[in-house]
């Protein structure tokens, strides 16, 4: 399915439907920040701030960080926020390390690393809070001259990633796509270079739903030999785009511009929409044993709900509990709550294809608890 401008903002209707709901809540319901400043409508604190707040991290979230820079300097306009889309590894990384306020991440920090400790950018012994702030399928995106739609069952999916499906008319993928002339083209895979939460959520379908033929399991470093490497999302986009016989996975906000697959759930061929992946995280929970500023999903890949489609990603601002400079506290805790606030979530639904998590009973009251923990 080839998805222009206008299709583009019709696929993402339904993001601005259901984030009301959670943004919403998250506006009521949060505690009083840092400073003790009461929480307005749009998610900030009364209390005009400035300074320089320095973030980076998953490069599927660049179009978002703009949409939400722009919307929070408009309310703090003594405020400088930097958002270096370096991809969600290297994002992490350099949190850990020290010098950022805040990092976004589609792979989130692992139950330990969330606890205490470790991280430089933190006071010492200090938690992380971790939220999700939007969900968004991933196409298996491809370039065939003349051809706009194909169905993937995951088995194939990971056969052609894996190179053991090496042309386009290979009989497995005829099998699923009856009437469509497949060209007798050598497939080119294309793969994420860098380390990518894109490529972890990826290979964690592929290991969920194909364990026979993805044995490589979930990781965010691509693992299997051959196809080309391109470099954070943008780089994904346009090596698919130049190239004829191409396929790639990429976050589909970045991707109007390439034909997306269908994949296959239970016995039904299900395409990319927001919809089909509020659906998937409906399947899914929280994971248990984080702490309480750590809202984290535990994804169901293996669902077979009608309508849902189970390869996204679910992505994530994370921030310090506590920090060394209480200034910095006060403007990470400020923006976080504008990105989670219904103007931050709308503008990001808007401007920037994401789609925002559905209102799940009980998660806008969690996303916003733990947001309120920021600099407390």
């Amino acid at each position: 399915m080839r998805l222009g401008k206008i299709k583009q903002v019709a696929l993402w209707a339904t993001a601005g439907l259901v984030v009301a709901a959670l943004a919403g809540c998250a506006a009521n319901e949060a505690a009083e920040g840092a400073a003790g400043a009461s929480k307005s409508s749009d998610g900030t604190n009364d209390e005009q701030l400035s300074g320089q707040l320095n973030g980076a991290g998953a490069s599927s979230q660049s179009a978002a960080q703009e949409a939400w820079k722009a919307g929070f300097i408009s309310l703090q306009s003594d405020v400088t926020v930097n958002y270096d889309p370096v991809g969600s590894g290297t994002g992490r990384e350099q949190f850990t390390a020290g010098g950022l306020g805040f990092v976004g991440t589609d792979a989130p920090f692992s139950a330990d690393e969330a606890s205490g400790g470790g991280q430089a950018s933190c006071a010492a012994d200090s938690p992380l809070v971790e939220v999700p702030v939007y969900i968004s399928p991933i196409v298996v995106a491809f370039n065939l001259d003349g051809i706009d739609e194909l169905k993937l069952a995951p088995a194939v999916i990971a056969d052609i990633f894996t190179g053991k499906i090496t042309n386009w008319n290979d009989p497995a993928i005829a099998a699923d796509n009856s009437g469509v002339e497949l060209p007798d083209l050598k497939i080119s895979p294309v793969h994420r270079s860098d380390k990518s939460g894109t490529t972890g959520n990826f290979t964690d379908y592929l290991a969920a739903t194909a364990p026979d033929n993805w044995t490589a399991g979930e990781t965010e470093e691509w693992p299997a030999e051959g196809g080309e490497g391109a470099e954070k999302t943008q780089g994904m986009v346009e090596a698919l785009t130049a190239g004829n016989g191409a396929i790639g996975y990429v976050d589909a906000g970045q991707a109007a511009s390439l034909s997306w697959a269908s994949i296959k759930v239970g016995t039904e061929w299900v395409a990319a929409s927001a919809e089909g992946a509020a659906k998937a995280v409906a399947e899914s929970s929280l994971e248990e044993g984080r702490g309480e500023g750590d809202v984290v999903y535990e994804l169901n890949r293996t669902t077979d709900a009608a309508g849902a489609y189970p390869l996204i990603l679910v992505s994530y601002l994370a921030a310090c509990e506590k920090y060394e400079d209480a200034e910095t506290g006060k403007l990470v805790a400020a923006y976080f709550k504008y990105v989670t606030s219904d103007d931050g979530q709308q503008a990001a639904a808007a401007n920037a294809g994401s789609a925002p998590l559905t209102a799940e009973e009980g998660l806008s009251a969690k996303v916003s608890a733990a947001v309120a923990r920021i600099g407390a």
